[in-house]
């Protein structure tokens, strides 16, 4: 089956239609979809420009998600040859309903700087974040928000990062290896159990990512995949440290149920 063009369009960067098309069509696994972002169409003109290429679109009839806010510009785009779909009108019009007043029809500062304290508390996560990545450093490690615990290839780093960039969090993480005694917490970590989360895998999938790397090798061997995530899961059982099975899970999901678990979600 032919890939089915999609766009998503947006008065801003495009990543709210994205997120939310895209979870749109996660539930329709049967399908295949070539996807495209037109962002800042925040204009008629830009609009216009819009239409005229998902006109040029070959093949199936395209899907458009759109996501703007001035109706004006917005009614441009609701004229593109194509299934749209307007993922804010509506809710918009509610909205406006319900408050009694008017949208104010321009960009919004959801995905721009916005509060600069939070801005820079933001940048500062993320440059703790790379600084203790994989046991790189164990300094100020007691200002950490989390501490991720897994062996390697588990996807502790893109979680880490995930949850520093969007929630601005300062986070750690340690590969749990064969130089640490089994069962104990290793000694740097020890101090903060209450802020340790563990991540796992199946042993085919921890195979699978780490031949990628080492093809071929006893690191990623099924015996030793099989050994570390057993002596893993055993070392967070016994010190009743919540953990995750990541091999289905993607960075999204398991950073929101890092967050619910450990209570860091914030206002």
């Amino acid at each position: 089956m032919e890939p089915r063009p999609v766009f998503f369009v947006s008065d801003s960067t495009g990543i709210t239609a994205e997120t939310q098309g895209n979870a749109l069509l996660a539930q329709f696994p049967g399908f295949s979809f070539r996807r495209r972002v037109l962002p800042f169409v925040d204009s008629v003109d830009a609009a216009a420009r819009a239409v005229a290429t998902i006109a040029g679109e070959d093949g199936a009839v395209p899907i458009v998600f759109v996501t703007i806010r001035d109706a004006e510009v917005a009614a441009v785009v609701s004229t593109a040859s194509g299934e749209v779909i307007d993922l804010l009108g509506a809710h918009l019009a509610h909205l406006e309903q319900f408050l009694g007043a008017e949208r104010t029809g321009t960009s919004t500062e959801y995905h721009r700087v916005g509060d600069l304290g939070r801005y820079h508390d933001r940048i500062n996560a993320v440059e703790y974040t790379i600084e203790h990545d994989d046991a790189a450093s164990f300094r100020g490690l007691d200002s950490a928000d989390l501490i991720i615990l897994a062996p390697s290839r588990c996807g502790k780093t893109p979680t880490a990062m995930y949850l520093a960039l969007q929630h601005g969090l300062r986070v750690a993480n340690y590969p749990l290896t064969d130089d640490d005694t089994p069962g104990h917490l290793p000694d740097a970590v020890a101090p903060f159990r209450d802020r340790l989360f563990g991540l796992t895998t199946t042993v085919q999938r921890l195979s699978q990512v780490r031949g990628e790397r080492r093809p071929g090798s006893d690191y990623a061997s099924v015996p030793r995949c099989r050994t570390e995530l057993r002596q893993a899961e055993k070392l967070y059982r016994s010190h009743r440290i919540p953990y995750v099975d990541s091999h289905a899970m993607s960075v999204e999901e398991m950073s929101s149920v890092i967050l619910t678990r450990m209570n860091l979600r914030q206002p």
